[in-house]
């Protein structure tokens, strides 16, 4: 396994690095506050490529494997996880269905504006009924002549707001359980399509989740997103390739907070002295520091893995599990090491503890990981 980065990826890296703390961070309080995520932000966001890393060359965009993505995501990840969920949503679910098992007719129709930002995209596959229990869908599509005719409700749909593009699933052949779902390329203009109710959450400000409203929406036979009947295994296929970015983004997450806690470890006295001279709190940042390393290690080898087409089912899911329990346990210590500090929301720490703890929730929740780790595990000794 070759974990190293080429030169292209190293430069493209040290350009997001600087993007994010420039142009980025200095208005993540404005999007706490505001709940938005300024204009500006987005404009510059597509002129430096953030919104193409995941579609190939051939349609306008970088071109990059797992690995230099993943890179890219943990420097996207050190600030503001509403903004980084915008991106990643974009590049990651949102887009990897219509990259991998699109047509060519779909790549075409929509990857080159997906790629200059132009079309946000988004995936929605969770329902009131049918969150951690996929199969249950209750959203139809029945075929017409040349169109299929989709009638239903999604929720907690992230990017449902902003995005243009959106990749959903629908019971096609009730008859056939997981086998009768099919998968849909929507446009946000399609008759019958709209945007519900919007969702207040604990924590990602600046990123929207909403309801998608479907009655009697027209959706061209040519938007079928692979076979019919394979949109559960489509889904699933989305959600694995998307894990390594996910942990990526919470590794640049940890890693910030991790820095932020040195920076205060090492400048806030109590008993006159630096207070990471006091054990508790040295052993806190050295349990913050591990954790984050071995994140990074487990990241790189899966994104490797997936690189090279393996097969990663149990390692993606092993890795969402450790990536989101990571940034949990490092942002609970990082609020104790800062005290009062932590605690308050004119100071980022409290904002990182509150994102965190979606990242043990959305795109398969903690359980239903330890779930699939655990099946994989029963196929391997029983061979």
């Amino acid at each position: 396994m070759n974990f190293m980065l080429d030169e292209d990826i190293l430069f493209l890296k040290k350009n997001i690095k600087d993007f994010i703390k420039n142009e980025v961070e200095p208005f993540s309080m404005q999007i706490e506050e505001e709940d938005k995520i300024p204009q500006e932000i987005i404009e510059k966001s597509k002129k430096i490529g953030l919104f193409s890393l995941s579609i190939p060359e051939e349609y306008g965009g970088l071109g990059i494997g797992m690995v230099g993505k993943c890179a890219l995501y943990e420097e996207i990840g050190k600030t503001h996880n509403g903004y980084t969920t915008l991106i990643g949503a974009h590049t990651g679910i949102g887009s990897v269905g219509i990259v991998e098992m699109g047509s060519g007719f779909l790549k075409r129709q929509y990857l080159p504006d997906m790629a200059r930002g132009e079309r946000i995209g988004a995936f929605a596959l969770t329902e009131p009924q049918a969150g951690s229990h996929a199969t249950n869908l209750k959203t139809t599509a029945v075929k017409q002549g040349n169109k299929y005719i989709l009638n239903g409700t999604k929720h907690y749909i992230t990017n449902a707001t902003v995005a243009d593009i959106f990749t959903v699933m629908a019971v096609t052949e009730p008859e056939n359980g997981s086998r009768g779902i099919t998968s849909f390329v929507v446009e946000k203009g399609f008759p019958g399509f709209k945007v519900g109710v919007v969702e207040r959450k604990m924590g990602l400000r600046g990123s929207h989740s909403a309801e998608l409203i479907f009655e009697d929406c027209e959706v061209p036979e040519e938007n079928v997103l692979g076979e019919v009947g394979q949109g559960y295994v489509n889904a699933l296929k989305i959600l694995t390739n998307g894990r390594a970015g996910l942990a990526a983004r919470n590794l640049g997450s940890s890693q910030k907070l991790l820095d932020m806690c040195m920076l205060h470890a090492e400048n806030r006295e109590q008993f006159h002295v630096p207070i990471i001279e006091h054990q508790a709190v040295a052993h806190m940042l050295a349990e913050m520091a591990l954790e984050v390393e071995a994140l990074r290690s487990f990241m790189y080898r899966v994104a490797w893995m997936v690189d090279q087409k393996q097969k990663v089912i149990k390692e993606a899911a092993m890795l969402k599990l450790y990536g989101s329990e990571v940034y949990n346990r490092v942002a609970d210590k990082a609020v104790q090491i800062h005290g009062g500090l932590g605690y308050i929301k004119d100071f980022p720490i409290e904002r990182y503890f509150r994102d965190a703890r979606i990242t043990r929730i959305y795109e398969g929740t903690s359980e239903i990981q330890k779930n699939i780790i655990a099946a994989q595990l029963r196929k391997e000794y029983s061979r």
